[in-house]
């Protein structure tokens, strides 16, 4: 039950994403200034956490999508339904572990100095 929850909010966390991306691209063409503030605002380490947490998110829905299918139009897969949720959770794991590290790191550079 909890995979079917967490794939509803992952989705609804996506498409709120989409919609604001597409928001915020369209204000290039009433003022390109204002486009470069926000463009500015998300440089804050702030902001980085809630795009790793995007990640996160889209990663998940992608892999349980991938999952959900697999039981639904796959013979077997309602018999080996758990053992791919623990296979996803992995591979996310997996993911998600060296993309935070590589994603944060220029938030640490930023909040506790350091580089050039």
């Amino acid at each position: 039950m909890w995979s079917w929850v967490a794939h509803r909010i992952t989705g609804v966390l996506t498409f709120f994403f989409l919609f604001a991306h597409v928001l915020d691209t369209a204000v290039v063409r009433v003022s390109p200034n204002a486009y470069d503030k926000v463009i500015e605002l998300y440089k804050n380490p702030v902001v980085n956490l809630l795009e790793l947490g995007l990640v996160a998110a889209v990663l998940y829905h992608a892999l349980n999508g991938v999952r959900i299918m697999l039981v639904d139009f796959w013979a077997k897969g309602p018999r080996y339904q758990r053992p791919m949720l623990w296979a996803i959770i992995v591979i996310w794991v997996v993911v998600m572990v060296p993309g935070a590290y590589f994603m944060l790191q220029r938030s640490f550079i930023t909040v506790f100095g350091g580089g050039n």
